[in-house]
């Protein structure tokens, strides 16, 4: 597993050093690549040399299409007719030939179908619908914070981002708490993030326990619904017809995996790059910049999911270069959110960042449909730590999970110190005497 020192450049962490990547040819379906290489050059010569670059197959991989810049990205993701999820929207499943959920999954369904499940999931991830949740994540992310800076030191991976998105998203979905570490074991490893040991058969398995475990979870909501969302999908109906226990498992898969990572990968990066940019973090402790334009720079900066990925419905050109039918053609949202074209100085942290036009969330009919409970875990953290810490410091070495899908941490030491005026406030407005 690559590890990267303390005080080490964020945006370049857990890399081999000395390695120019602009010069070699790299293999982007391969998790090496990442692990092994800093890219932010090869990133920038794409975009200013080989806007559409051509990824070349492998002995046993087929090859595929690499766009960099930021307006080409969203005109992809725009356009659902002549470009399709359909057939996979990552890498893993593209190169396989297909997803499973194609067509009942809402990341890999398109056209009226896809509206009318995201009408009804979103109707359960509205700012009225989640005021509850919104004030449960609040506690919860309050009190794990508090309980970090009354310690010497603490892994902020584990310790706090692991158990915020996780306990949301079980609580939208009636998952039981006794059931919520064996779910975020397997999420991790479904996508062979964590370990470099974990392959992709035990990933596979990984994925099947997750889809075997909801299978159960939805069995028991068809005979005795509660008010979660899985039984607000058992009893849905989507083009006349309600949606079948394959539809419903295949979603509640789609949420927890999508809910549990973005979030909990952006909300490391943030400490993370908030102890090496000790500026930035006094601007969010004093107040000299919003929570609101804070938590936009750390989703551009984190960029959680590096890529998403469609096929060509019909032959099509992008800048002059042709992609024919079938082709894969994947969008590097890591590259577009550091695009000199949309941002002024995108290699600068700021929190400040106005305007800030990232796509973290993808962008379009697929734009992540939970993009609103995604800003409320990673602002109500930020306000925890701006309340609760005076400053924050990177005490060991920071693991970067192994992927070529997604970015970021999965082990973070640091120390939190207190800012104990802070806490008395926080005890003073709850009426607590300590």
């Amino acid at each position: 597993m690559s590890a990267e020192r303390v005080g080490s450049s964020p945006a370049r962490a857990g890399r081999r050093a000395g390695t120019d990547p602009t010069d070699v040819d790299l293999d982007l379906g391969d998790p090496a690549t990442f692990a092994e290489h800093e890219l932010s050059g090869f990133w920038r010569g794409l975009r200013d040399t080989r806007p559409v670059h051509w990824n070349p197959p492998t002995e046993h991989r087929r090859g595929f299409w690499v766009l960099s810049r930021h307006e080409d990205i969203m005109a992809v993701h725009r356009d659902d007719e002549a470009f399709t999820s359909e057939r996979g929207n990552v890498l893993v499943t593209l190169l396989e030939g297909g997803d499973a959920g194609a067509g009942k999954m809402l990341a890999v369904t398109d056209g009226p179908r896809h509206e009318q499940l995201r009408k009804i999931l979103l109707r359960s991830l509205g700012p009225r619908v989640l005021k509850p949740v919104a004030d449960a994540v609040r506690a919860n992310t309050r009190q794990l914070v508090r309980e970090a800076v009354s310690r010497d030191e603490c892994n902020f991976a584990l310790d706090i981002a692991s158990r915020i998105p996780m306990t949301t998203i079980s609580n939208l979905l009636g998952v039981p708490e006794s059931d919520r570490d064996f779910l975020l074991k397997q999420t991790k490893t479904a996508l062979s993030a964590d370990d470099d040991d974990v392959d992709e058969t035990e990933s596979a398995m990984a994925r099947n326990e997750i889809l075997l475990y909801f299978m159960d979870l939805v069995e028991e909501r068809r005979s005795a619904p509660g008010d979660d969302l899985i039984s607000t999908l058992a009893s849905s109906t989507v083009e006349g017809a309600v949606l079948s226990d394959e539809d419903v498992v295949l979603n509640c898969y789609s949420l927890v995996i999508g809910g549990d990572e973005t979030s909990r990968l952006t909300m490391i990066d943030s400490v993370y790059s908030l102890a090496a940019h000790p500026a930035q973090w006094q601007r969010l402790k004093n107040g000299d910049c919003s929570v609101d334009t804070a938590v936009d720079e750390v989703l551009r900066w984190a960029s959680p999911s590096m890529h998403f990925g469609r096929s060509a419905v019909r032959d099509t050109e992008i800048h002059g270069v042709r992609i024919a039918k079938d082709d894969i053609v994947t969008l590097w949202h890591i590259s577009a959110n550091h695009d000199e074209r949309a941002f002024d100085r995108p290699e600068v942290f700021d929190l400040g960042r106005r305007p800030n036009k990232h796509i973290s969330f993808g962008y379009g009919p697929h734009f992540c449909v939970g993009s609103y409970l995604a800003k409320i875990e990673i602002s109500e953290l930020l306000m925890a730590l701006r309340d609760f810490a005076l400053d924050i410091e990177q005490t060991g070495y920071a693991l970067r999970v192994r992927s070529n899908l997604l970015n970021g941490f999965h082990s973070l030491p640091v120390r939190l110190r207190p800012d104990h005026a802070g806490l008395a406030r926080e005890d003073e407005t709850n009426g607590v005497k300590r």
